[in-house]
C-alpha cells in the first residue's frame, strides 16, 4: 500500500486513542499524521509507532494541510461542521459518528460485507453503529445463502459504548456508589433495556439505528426486523443474541462449516465443552466471533445464533482503520 498523510479528528478520546493503537499495530503506512481535538486537548502530547506527535486545535482551516485520509470520531456535530469542510479540500474523511450513516449519498462500510460500496464515495464514508457492524459481518454470508426475511436484534452492550462516563459509572457502583452520569439508573449489578433516547414509535434511538442501518449495508429495504438493545455491566465487547428466519431451507452443519471458513470470523460453538463466545475473551480482539448456533423450532426456516465482538476495536476504530486500508488499495 502506497504511504498517505494520515489526521485524526478526536483524537485523545476513547476510540480517538485506539485509531493510533490499531495504526500502530497493522503498521498503517503513513508519512504525516496529524492529530485534532478541542481546544482543551490542544497541546497535548500522544505516541504513536514511536514518534511523538503534538494535538492541535481542530479548526476550520486544520485540512488547509496536505492531507488525504481523516478518520473522524469526535462525535456528530462535529462531523456534520467539519467532515465536509475536509471533503471540500480533498481529503477522504471517515467518520464514526451517526451523522452520516444514513445520508444516501454516504456510503455505510463494513469492509467484510460490503467493500464495493467505497466506489461511489464523494468524500465522506461513514463507520456504522458498534452493535450493527458486528451482526452484518455475521449476517451477510447467511443472507447471501439462504435469503433471510426477519431478523430479531436482542443485545447486551457493553458501558465503554457510552464512553469514559459510561466505564466511570460502572467502576463508581463497582466501589459501592450508585453514580448516574451516564444512564438514567445505576449499571452496576443492573440491565438497562435503555440505550439513546426513546422515540416516539417506543423503540430507542440505538435500536432504530440497527434497523435502518442493517437494511442499508445488505442493500434489503424488505428486511423485517425488530430490535431491542440493552446495556449491562460489562466493560469492553458487545453480546447479540440474533434469531434470524430464512426463505430457504439449511442444513445446520453447513451453516457452522460456512461460519469457520469466513476472514474476519471466529467461529466458537462446542456445547460438549461450554465453548462459545464470551465478552471478557474477545475484549482488545478484531474479529466477530460467533456461537450457540442452533435451529429455532418455532418457525420454519429458523436460526439462532450468538454474536460477540469488541465495540471500541471492531465496532469503531478497527473498522474505520480497515476503510482507510481499502481507500489506499
Amino acid at each position: 500500500m502506497k504511504k498517505v498523510n494520515l489526521a485524526i479528528v478526536g483524537a485523545t478520546g476513547m476510540v480517538g486513542r485506539t485509531f493510533l493503537k490499531v495504526l500502530e499495530e497493522r503498521n498503517f503506512p503513513f508519512n504525516e499524521l496529524y492529530l485534532f481535538a478541542s481546544k482543551n486537548s490542544a497541546g497535548q502530547k500522544i505516541t504513536c509507532k514511536g514518534k511523538e506527535f503534538i494535538v492541535e486545535e481542530l479548526t476550520a482551516e486544520s485540512f488547509d494541510k496536505d492531507i488525504h485520509i481523516a478518520l473522524f470520531s469526535a462525535g456528530g456535530e462535529i462531523s456534520k461542521k467539519f467532515a465536509p469542510i475536509a471533503a471540500s479540500k480533498g481529503v477522504t474523511v471517515v467518520d464514526n459518528s451517526s451523522a452520516w450513516r444514513m445520508d444516501e449519498t454516504v456510503p455505510l462500510i463494513v469492509p467484510e460485507v460490503n467493500p464495493e460500496d467505497l466506489l461511489w464515495h464523494k468524500g465522506i464514508i461513514a463507520n456504522p453503529n458498534c452493535s450493527t457492524i458486528q451482526a452484518v459481518v455475521a449476517l451477510k454470508p447467511l443472507h447471501d445463502q439462504y435469503n433471510i426475511k426477519r431478523i430479531v436484534y436482542s443485545t447486551y452492550q457493553a458501558v465503554s459504548g457510552s464512553g469514559v462516563k459510561g466505564i466511570k459509572d460502572l467502576e463508581e457502583g463497582i466501589k459501592g456508589n450508585d453514580p448516574c452520569n451516564a444512564y438514567p439508573h445505576p449499571i452496576f449489578n443492573n440491565c438497562l433495556p435503555h440505550i439513546d433516547v426513546f422515540l416516539d414509535n417506543g423503540y430507542t434511538k440505538e435500536e432504530m439505528k440497527m434497523i435502518n442501518e442493517t437494511k442499508k449495508i445488505l442493500k434489503d429495504d424488505g428486511l423485517k426486523i425488530t430490535a431491542t438493545t440493552v446495556r449491562v455491566p460489562v466493560m469492553y465487547s458487545h453480546s447479540e443474541s440474533i434469531n434470524i428466519e430464512f426463505e430457504k431451507p439449511f442444513v445446520l452443519d453447513e451453516v457452522k462449516t460456512l461460519f469457520a471458513n469466513l476472514p474476519g470470523i471466529i467461529l466458537q460453538d462446542d456445547i460438549h465443552s461450554n465453548t462459545y463466545p464470551l465478552a471478557n475473551y474477545v475484549s482488545g480482539k478484531d474479529e466477530v466471533f460467533v456461537g450457540r448456533i442452533r435451529r429455532d423450532f418455532s418457525i420454519e426456516n429458523g436460526l439462532n445464533l450468538w454474536v460477540v465482538a469488541d465495540n471500541i476495536r471492531k465496532g469503531a476504530a478497527t473498522n474505520t482503520v480497515q476503510i482507510a486500508e481499502l481507500l489506499l488499495k
